[in-house]
């Protein structure tokens, strides 16, 4: 696996209220973009990496086999950091309200197990094509999925960036989990809205066909959101497939 990652805070926010970990040997990524007064929202993406990561540490995901014991690995974990985060926020006045999006990969044996809660997102790219993997946990994308709203309004309208679901938000939560059969050179991009908001699709794949190494593309999409504006904090975790991982 080719890994590639970087955070920003942009251009427009004093803060970073994103964050990500990459658990190398595990195969095993991490992304969170916080929510929330003060510097709760940087806390809150904090204590949502790394209580998963200490989880993945204390836990060894190896020791894990088939598909369901892998959702149900990453439920645990998720509902720790989510109890966690919750918590801190009940008990402390200061970070009433604070919540994560959160984004957790791991690849296995030529497949992506994905779990996500928010609007955080992750992108497969193939065969010069981008798509959406994840759904967005958003009030907007709510009113498209209902039919209300088309997809065109969708991504102007006003409300587009509230989120209905988020770790720490609720003492239960339940995120949405995806499995996905990988090729030899796939590209996921794992990343907080800080990058779709700002570069289209098309520019994101013109971006994949400049770079070949995952770091130069993290660093570049960063670029690229910056040039566009750059109003929100920008993370990105970029993973290249290899012939090993299909074959492992």
């Amino acid at each position: 696996m080719h890994v590639g990652f970087k955070s920003d805070k942009g251009i427009m926010r004093p803060s970073n209220e994103d964050a990500c970990f990459v658990l190398l040997p595990d195969k095993v990524y991490v992304l969170a973009d916080g929510v929330g007064g003060g510097n709760s929202g940087e806390i809150a993406s904090r204590t949502a990496v790394s209580e998963i990561a200490n989880y993945v540490v204390r836990h060894p995901i190896k020791h894990v086999y088939d598909t369901m014991e892998i959702v149900a690995y990453l439920k645990d974990a998720i509902d720790k950091a989510n109890k966690k985060i919750y918590e801190m926020a009940k008990n402390h006045s200061e970070n009433f309200g604070m919540a994560t999006t959160t984004i957790v990969v791991h690849i296995r044996k030529g497949k992506a197990y994905i779990a996500n809660i928010g609007d955080s997102r992750v992108y497969l790219f193939r065969d010069y094509e981008l798509t959406q993997l994840t759904e967005d946990h958003t009030y907007v994308n709510s009113l498209v999925r209902a039919g209300i709203l088309s997809r065109e309004e969708a991504e102007h309208d006003e409300r587009k960036n509230v989120i209905i679901k988020a770790l720490g938000a609720e003492y239960d939560v339940e995120p949405d989990f995806y499995q996905v059969d990988l090729k030899e050179n796939d590209i996921l991009i794992c990343c907080s809205d800080g990058l779709y908001d700002e570069v289209s699709p098309e520019e994101i794949i013109d971006v994949i066909n400049e770079k070949e190494n995952m770091s130069d593309l993290a660093r570049e999409l960063i670029s690229r959101a910056n040039e566009n504006g750059g109003r929100d904090n920008i993370t990105i975790i970029s993973l290249k497939v290899t012939e090993e991982d299909i074959n492992e």
